[in-house]
């Protein structure tokens, strides 16, 4: 009778290690869907573009205009992005997650819903939904950053302060060139003249 005591001791405490567990996992999950990006946030600002083909361009011009490649965030569905200049605050929001491979470097990188950071010359930092895959494991990044002056090196820092170096041409995304060639299109017209 008392080894049976013990048993249902025993399966009631692991049933509680796992009811917690399960409550630790479903409290997680919801708070990866709550956004870090509130209406107040939003409110400081006057830059916040909705829809993909506009926060795909400011997102790309952004990344220019602070000395990163272009291409470190290929995010697709972009439903939002903004910037609070003062602060350097960024955000974007796709409709889902998305999986990128870069394949100059042979990497997974995944990007969640809503990633967050904030930006300044040469540097992304306190990075938000974005891992990269290091063997069989998911690993955060938290830090993106390329070397001043330019070495032709971008460095991805974790929060544990591991990192990696790649070149930035794995990164860099040719931009098609559209405004060029309608401007020849209108050049090309010949006119006639006639002599009275």
């Amino acid at each position: 009778m008392n080894g049976k005591l013990e048993r249902e001791g025993l399966y009631e405490s692991h049933f509680h290690i796992i009811l917690g567990y399960t409550h630790h996992i479903l409290r997680s999950k919801k708070q990866e869907k709550m956004s870090v990006v509130t209406e107040e946030i939003k409110g400081k600002t006057e830059e916040v573009y909705h829809g993909d083909e506009i926060c795909q361009e400011k997102s790309k011009e952004l990344l220019k205009e602070i000395g990163l490649p272009n291409g470190l965030l290929p995010l697709k569905d972009i439903e939002e992005c903004g910037i609070i200049r003062e602060t350097g605050f960024v955000w974007l929001k796709q409709k889902k997650s998305t999986t990128h491979k870069f394949e100059k470097i042979g990497k997974l990188v995944s990007y969640a819903t809503e990633v967050t950071a904030t930006v300044e010359k040469n540097k992304i930092k306190k990075l938000t939904g974005v891992k990269t895959k290091e063997l069989l494991i998911w690993v955060s990044l938290s830090d993106i950053y390329v070397d001043d002056p330019p070495t032709g090196k971008i460095t991805f820092q974790t929060p544990a302060g591991l990192y990696r170096t790649f070149p930035v041409s794995a990164f860099q995304v040719e931009e098609p060139v559209k405004a060029v060639s309608e401007k020849k299109e209108q050049v090309v017209e010949t006119v006639e003249v006639k002599e009275i």
